[in-house]
């Protein structure tokens, strides 16, 4: 491998079945020498023998267990404990294609970036699906791509720690999107590398999935964008145009939530949209 050790992190809750698919999917990685490499499984306070079942068939496996959180707490916590380099995610219910790691470190090599993710497939419900137009993937400045919806896969990520020391981790506050708020953070700031071949399968369709968890993304979406608005050390200070951007979308999907909450009588949200249209001066016409 041409870089220093790589940190692969893998947060999992209760998912004793679909995790051993993932734990083998990195061991089968291309070109990738045990020395080069460390695997954490943090256990997000399970309750189905996760601990036993790493304990017992992954003894190469750095297990680190925590009260049940939430996943963005559970990668902070594999981050922390990381020794890596480079860091690379999974998700506990994806899968690896097993020359992801080789095709992403010679990516990196040849572009001098710091961030890098992959083509995918998606699988739901055991049966191969295509991704519509809106989750195109790419690579270089990918930010005004970013605003809209999530376009990087945790799973597909292999990124330098310098990254997050410059951006910061997760955000623990948001129950989802919080990847969509971090790729945000990072995308202002950098550009990424881009592996244009399938690396990884997303499986979709289980019940305990984030998008089937909660109603509403654009709630945090919401949330993202004005958060990334106020950073007092934000690249928008200083790029416009980026910042037209995120004022553009923040607008659309702030107007999306207040007509929703409109039509399905929830006063709440809805006060929390005007409030935040008068607070930022958004247009919502």
């Amino acid at each position: 491998m041409p870089f220093m050790k790589l940190s692969i992190i893998i947060p999992t809750f209760n998912r004793v079945e679909l995790l051993p698919r993932a734990i083998d999917s990195v061991f089968a990685q291309s070109s990738l020498p045990a020395e080069s490499y460390e695997v954490i499984v943090v256990d997000d306070g399970s309750t189905d023998g996760t601990s036993q079942l790493i304990q017992q068939r992954y003894p190469a496996v750095k297990l680190v267990s925590q009260a049940n959180k939430g996943v963005s707490a559970a990668r902070n916590f594999g981050l922390r404990q990381a020794s890596g380099e480079w860091i690379a995610l999974l998700d506990s219910d994806d899968e690896w294609l097993p020359n992801k790691i080789e095709k992403q470190f010679e990516r990196l090599k040849d572009s001098g970036l710091q961030v890098c993710h992959t083509e995918e497939i998606w699988v739901r419900n055991g049966v191969r699906v295509n991704q519509m137009n809106k989750h195109e993937k790419a690579g270089g400045d990918i930010f005004a791509r970013c605003l809209p919806l999530c376009v990087m896969s945790p799973s597909s990520i292999v990124i330098h720690r310098e990254i997050f020391e410059a951006v910061g981790l997760f955000d623990e506050s948001l129950p989802a999107c919080e990847d969509y708020d971090l790729w945000l953070r990072i995308c202002a700031r950098y550009s990424v590398a881009f592996v244009d071949q399938p690396s990884i399968i997303k499986y979709g369709g289980h019940e305990d999935q984030l998008s089937a968890a909660y109603w509403g993304m654009d709630r945090f979406r919401v949330r993202a964008l004005e958060k990334l608005l106020g950073e007092e050390a934000s690249p928008l200070n200083t790029e416009l145009d980026k910042k037209s951007l995120v004022v553009e979308m923040l607008s659309k999907k702030n107007k999306i939530l207040l007509n929703g909450a409109i039509k399905r009588g929830n006063s709440e949200l809805e006060s929390e949209c005007r409030s935040r249209q008068q607070r930022l001066g958004l247009d919502i016409s």
